[in-house]
């Protein structure tokens, strides 16, 4: 005990000094409290300016004492604490916002999301069954981890080389070829964790120090089943879509897989239920179709938005306006699960672009506002969207979206 306490003293430590600033700050004032007290006013005048220069460097001490003990534990992050002051006092006072999807749609949603609350819970699509995710899923045993991976990292308040190693592919000429880091990492912790995805998910949140949480929507190992409107029917995610046939229904095999409590618990509390942005038949429903996930968010007292795709999709949405959208959801929810819907409203000038969605039969989604309004949705037609070589929701633009009809209150229940 002795021993620990000495190490306070020890040089280089940049303690002793602020210590003893504020000792010597408490005994100029107790010299000036002294004077004050005298009868004559001269004196007790002087005995008070005396008083406040001590105050001075008792409050100078404590507050080099306290950044001197921050930096110890926040080593080269001096710079950092504004923002995480920001994070833990104005963040936390944000809505409570449950995120619900998959893809590249949801993780880019997040990426700004989080810069305006950090109560919010993603419940992302465990079905993916291409790429490294088939691959781990086939001979681990485990939900997919991608959509996961992508979520946690758009979350994610760690260094940017973080990210940067979570989402790192490994290159065709090695033995891990097509593999990525974080599934990989994702993978490895369901195995420490004696096969407890979630406890995995929460280890690598603590990793990346994400803002919110990221929840499976289920922890068992489904996959998607789709019937087309010929009859045929097509088992795995990444084969629905090269039908070339329309989609009638969409199913999970098994059927009866529970939604995770967590995510329950989550929509329960939610203030703002998201649906979307996504795939609608391979990251959005697969969600919506698990048993009693759909009747949660309907019962649930937050106000509920659907963010409609820009584009439509080879073979799953071709020949889709926004309204077509809403009815497959309503369609295999039998549920009421949306009070309004965000769609774009901007007219997309990229003609390159354009050209190379159009040789792959995917075009710019339309916003029929009045049929909307007609099935009796509140409509908010909004500029979304974000080009580069590629047209999709521009991430900061559908948040301040979002933003405006969160706080304005906006959404109106039906």
């Amino acid at each position: 005990m002795s021993s620990n306490f000495l190490k306070w003293l020890y040089p280089g430590i940049q303690i002793k000094r602020w210590v003893l600033t504020s000792l010597l700050g408490i005994s100029i004032v107790a010299i000036g409290a002294f004077f004050s007290a005298s009868p004559y006013h001269f004196v007790n005048f002087f005995g008070l300016i005396i008083v406040l220069c001590g105050i001075v460097f008792i409050v100078l001490g404590i507050l080099k004492l306290t950044v001197s003990l921050i930096t110890l534990f926040l080593p080269k992050r001096e710079q950092d604490l504004v923002n995480i002051l920001y994070s833990k006092r104005y963040l936390e006072r944000g809505p409570k916002i449950v995120a619900i999807g998959g893809g590249h749609g949801l993780s880019n949603l997040l990426l700004a999301l989080k810069e305006y609350t950090a109560n919010i819970t993603a419940i992302v699509t465990v079905a993916d069954s291409g790429g490294s995710s088939g691959r781990l899923r086939e001979q681990f045993n485990i939900v997919a981890p991608g959509d996961i991976r992508n979520c946690l990292v758009a979350l994610a308040d760690a260094p940017a080389l973080m990210g940067q190693l979570f989402q790192y592919r490994f290159p065709e000429k090695s033995e891990l070829k097509g593999h990525n880091f974080g599934n990989l990492f994702l993978t490895a912790l369901y195995e420490v964790a004696e096969r407890d995805f979630q406890e995995a998910i929460e280890l690598t949140s603590k990793v990346l120090a994400i803002r919110g949480r990221v929840i499976p929507s289920t922890v068992e190992n489904v996959h998607l089943v789709a019937r087309y409107k010929d009859g045929r029917v097509t088992e795995g995610e990444a084969k629905i879509p090269r039908s070339g046939v329309g989609i009638e229904h969409l199913y999970l095999n098994p059927s009866e897989v529970e939604p995770t409590p967590a995510a329950l618990e989550a929509i329960k509390d939610a203030d703002v239920i998201i649906i979307g942005p996504g795939s609608l038949y391979t990251s959005i429903l697969p969600n919506l179709v698990i048993k009693g996930m759909a009747d949660a968010i309907a019962v649930a007292s937050a106000n509920k938005i659907y963010v409609c795709n820009v584009m439509t999709q080879m073979g799953e949405t071709e020949g889709f306006n926004a309204g077509d959208h809403l009815k497959v959801i309503l369609k295999h929810t039998r549920v009421d699960i949306v009070d309004a819907i965000l769609v774009n409203a901007t007219a997309i000038d990229a003609p390159e672009a354009l050209e190379r969605y159009k040789r792959e039969n995917s075009f710019p989604v339309r916003a029929d506002v009045d049929d909307l309004r007609a099935m009796g949705f509140k409509v908010y037609a909004e500029d979304i969207v974000g080009i580069q070589d590629y047209v999709r929701h521009d991430s900061h633009k559908l948040t301040q979206a979002l933003i405006k009809v969160i706080e304005k209150k906006k959404v109106i229940k039906r």
